[in-house]
């Protein structure tokens, strides 16, 4: 089979998968109580680690769209729009953070001082330091999944919550009463996308070798999936 096509079923499938995840409810947002987290950020950002980030994200928002037409909730208001952006932050600094760390360091700098720059956002300070472990977790990101998987879902929480503050907004003792609530939300959702990307990278693994297919369109490390990694040592 052409890559081209192999490529295209691989982004048909990763679309249904990230649509049914999409509709998975997970938790509900502070503030805005008619938005939920669902399974999608669990899966969103990992397509990235397979093909080209740029691509991903051109996939994550076309499910993004599907996902809001089929809900009759597209809403071209300034919120509206900026909701598509946190998924696609954390898609491309989860493909491309092992190659270039710099946005892994500019989204949560820009993400302080945008909010600081804020009246509320001023007198919830503490709120944004929380974006100091991206900046850590980025540095080492490369050598440990768990890191990279949490620097990838805190992109997605710097651009939300700058979003959230400039379009809506709350008082500034909720955002102070949110920092140990994102501490363990944002855990939950690393987990899940290291889970998300073992199991990804190991089910395509064994199609490849089930099918005898060559996945060369696709680029996987191979790093977290031991029998993958044992697998490419016997070959060499």
């Amino acid at each position: 089979m052409d890559k081209k096509v192999k490529l295209a079923v691989f982004l048909v499938l990763f679309s249904v998968l990230s649509l049914i995840f999409y509709n998975i409810d997970v938790n509900y947002v502070v503030g805005a109580e008619d938005q939920s987290f669902t399974l999608f950020q669990f899966v969103g950002p990992v397509g990235a680690a397979f093909i080209s980030p740029v691509l991903a994200i051109a996939a994550i928002l076309g499910v993004e769209i599907v996902q809001k037409v089929i809900l009759n909730d597209f809403a071209f208001s300034a919120f509206g729009v900026a909701r598509f952006l946190p998924m696609l932050a954390a898609a491309y600094y989860f493909g491309a953070v092992k190659k270039d760390k710099r946005f892994g360091v500019i989204i949560p700098i820009l993400g302080m001082a945008l909010f600081w720059l804020h009246p509320i956002g001023a007198e919830a300070w503490g709120y944004a330091l929380l974006w100091l472990i991206p900046i850590l977790a980025t540095i080492i990101a490369e050598k440990h999944l768990f890191l990279r998987s949490l620097g990838a879902t805190f992109q997605a929480h710097v651009v939300g919550s700058v979003a959230f503050l400039y379009t809506i907004g709350m008082p500034a003792e909720i955002w102070w009463s949110l920092i140990p609530i994102v501490l363990i939300e944002r855990t939950i959702f690393a987990a899940g996308i290291s889970i998300t990307y073992i199991t990804l990278q190991s089910v395509l693994e064994f199609v490849a070798q089930m099918l005898k297919w060559d996945l060369g369109f696709l680029n996987p490390d191979g790093k977290f999936v031991p029998h993958l990694h044992k697998h490419k040592n016997k070959e060499e």
